[in-house]
């Protein structure tokens, strides 16, 4: 009944969102083989591209980053001390899946509320509808959505109507923290580059289906393994082989257990899935030729991670 109700909103025949918020507009401009590093231009910047319904206009400054998302390149303030500046990044919309008690989530919507993420977290989407994070969701106001529709959840959305449901919530990312089911192909399609998955171990050792939560970390004490630690990819069609985004390294103890060891490297996943939601929020993520991502520095726009 809880999805129903809330989809209601969504699949009207409606071509407004239920929930809007007024975006910021953003300077772009085409990618070109010839693009540099920063604009050194003072010039009004005035264009329309199919990703927009409305022309886009704005001063452009002297020192502006230029960041690829999308085929499209994104014009973020530089300060005066060189870090990048929020002032022409829109704050993003997050969706997070979840299975269990969702502590990654809990971290990252802290974040956001605290201010360290340029983001929100507008909607909570959940195979377990009793489960932890949709309880936490459901006490911070956040929309929960239960997914997919089951014999146990008979109320959980289609794959087509989820879809239609991010579409009208406008969201710009999907945060796997704890899901335990793949992700079908149609969304992994409507969302492409815009979903992470976090993975208790140093993918691509010890992932795939079946390796989740503390089978994981038996595995790895198990093999003789000195390090494990999380990974945060992207999601593809497949459990855990997308492309890697960042990874933090935990030693594997002499004497570890599997609770012991994933204690540990919980403590890193809260951090670390934090850190790159507010890289992927501020758009400084970014993709080498041969399709590897990374992660370009805040403090230091020449380096990246």
């Amino acid at each position: 009944m809880e999805a129903q109700t809330f989809l209601s909103g969504f699949c009207s025949n409606s071509a407004m969102p239920l929930l809007q918020k007024p975006g910021k507009s953003t300077v772009i401009r085409l990618l070109s083989s010839s693009s540099s590093s920063f604009i050194e231009s003072q010039k009004w910047v005035t264009l329309k591209t199919h990703f927009f319904s409305k022309l886009v206009s704005q001063k452009v400054g002297t020192r502006k980053r230029l960041e690829c998302r999308n085929a499209v390149e994104v014009v973020g303030d530089l300060t005066e001390s060189g870090k990048v500046s929020m002032n022409d990044v829109r704050r993003k919309k997050l969706a997070v899946f979840v299975s269990g008690g969702g502590s990654n989530f809990r971290s990252i919507h802290e974040a956001t509320v605290q201010g360290s993420v340029h983001g929100d977290v507008v909607v909570l989407v959940t195979n377990k509808p009793g489960c932890g994070g949709a309880e936490f969701a459901r006490d911070c106001g956040i929309p929960v959505i239960l997914f997919p529709k089951t014999k146990d959840v008979p109320e959980g959305l289609s794959l087509t109507n989820l879809i239609t449901s991010l579409r009208k919530l406008e969201v710009d990312f999907i945060l796997l923290a704890g899901y335990l089911k793949l992700i079908p192909d149609e969304l992994v399609q409507a969302y492409p580059r815009s979903i992470l998955n976090i993975h208790p171990s140093l993918l691509p050792a010890f992932g795939g289906k079946g390796y989740y939560g503390t089978k994981v970390h038996k595995a790895v004490i198990a093999s003789g393994a000195r390090y494990s630690g999380p990974t945060i990819h992207f999601v593809d069609e497949n459990y855990d082989t997308g492309c890697i985004l960042a990874q933090r390294v935990v030693p594997v103890l002499a004497n570890d257990t599997a609770e012991e060891l994933a204690e540990r490297v919980l403590h890193e996943e809260h951090q670390l899935y934090v850190e790159v939601t507010a890289a992927v929020c501020e758009e400084r993520v970014t993709w080498r030729e041969d399709g590897v991502p990374l992660i370009r520095s805040r403090e230091n726009p020449n380096k990246y991670s």
